[in-house]
């Protein structure tokens, strides 16, 4: 449903009330109209709902006379340097939609802080459908099942074939030593965040570094390829209509996002964590995460003998991550979470618990 009254603590009228308010708004109706105006966007009073299943940055759909825009925004500052930047977000898509991967089209760039409280990008709506927990009738039958989790390999391994050793890509990162920064950098990101002593984080880590398997090319990473970060189009066969959320994007490992996929996937008799976002993959006639891997290895020749340490990088960070967030609801900077962010306290030793059996650090029990 859109929305076209603000509720005064996510969504306020205007500036002048957001200045009143002891912590920002996430949308400014006359901030957002009037940088509609000046890219002539639609006209008249806007609408808008909340979209996507994100817990860092943030979406909203805006309707406006008769126009349908995307509007993508990082979270509530103080934000960690060099995380939720929207401008190199929105330029990453816009080079990728260069190469053919499947992306919206970015709209306009608003770099100004002063209209949100940071910057955003607007990005075109496409009529499609995301997959989280319901299946939609489309895809619903055991041949579409398999067909879906078939497209989301293969438009990763799509991704991973484009070269990335020239051009506006080539300037997204260096991948020489991708996998021992993302191991330093997350660690930093911990030390940063947390808010209590959970030892298996730093025990996880030290595996990680003694552990390091050597690369076997260079790709984009997309950092949080997901079922869930999928549009599919809305009718069959399954097709990848657009790759979405490309905040982690940079220069790496191309099997880091493999062992993401596959650590996050929801498959049937598996433990659940806070990362399962598509929880209807446990359902038969998905794929299982082996069948995925195997599929993934089949079309790039890669070796996934060293698989078992991307997947504990997954899920390592997605634990340091996740307690971020964690901490943030603590302080109150998540006034409407309810549920996953209280979730948390839980969850995130969940995560480290999964990371370790990958690892080999604990035992994985018996089903």
């Amino acid at each position: 449903m859109m929305h076209t009254v603000p509720d005064g603590v996510e969504v306020v009228a205007s500036r002048d009330r957001a200045r009143h308010l002891d912590i920002p708004p996430l949308l400014v109706l006359d901030a957002v109209t009037g940088f509609l105006d000046a890219h002539g966007i639609g006209s008249g009073p806007l609408a808008w709902r909340r979209i996507g299943d994100g817990h860092s940055n943030i979406t909203y759909l805006i309707e406006r006379g008769g126009d349908r825009v995307v509007l993508r925004r990082g979270p509530r500052p103080p934000l960690p340097k060099s995380t939720h930047d929207m401008v190199r977000e929105a330029r990453i898509q816009k080079a990728l939609r260069g190469h053919g991967v499947p992306v919206p089209e970015i709209v306009a760039v608003c770099e100004d802080e002063s209209l949100l409280g940071v910057p955003f990008y607007l990005m075109s709506h496409l009529d499609g459908t995301v997959v989280t927990d319901a299946i939609p009738a489309h895809l619903s039958s055991r041949e579409q099942r398999g067909a879906t989790g078939e497209a989301v390999v293969d438009a990763l391994v799509a991704l991973h074939g484009i070269d990335v050793t020239e051009g506006e890509l080539a300037s997204l990162g260096s991948p020489d030593g991708y996998l021992r920064r993302q191991v330093d950098r997350f660690s930093g990101l911990w030390e940063a965040n947390a808010s209590r002593a959970l030892p298996a984080v730093e025990r996880i880590a030290d595996w990680l570094g003694r552990n390091l398997p050597a690369s076997q090319g260079a790709s984009v990473v997309h950092g949080d390829y997901r079922m869930g970060n999928l549009m599919f189009a809305p009718q069959a066969p399954a097709r990848v209509l657009a790759i979405l959320d490309w905040e982690m994007a940079t220069l790496g490992d191309p099997l880091a996002d493999l062992g993401y996929l596959t650590a996050t996937y929801s498959e049937a008799g598996a433990p659940t964590t806070p990362l399962e976002l598509t929880p209807v993959t446990r359902a038969p006639g998905y794929p299982t995460r082996v069948q995925l891997a195997d599929r993934y290895r089949s079309r790039t020749g890669l070796d996934l003998t060293p698989l078992p340490w991307y997947q504990t990088l997954a899920l390592w960070k997605a634990a340091i991550f996740c307690e971020a967030i964690y901490t943030r609801w603590q302080r109150g900077e998540r006034p409407h979470d309810t549920d996953f962010g209280p979730s948390l306290e839980a969850g995130v030793p969940r995560l480290l618990t999964a990371a370790a059996q990958y690892a080999g650090l604990i035992s994985t029990p018996r089903a």
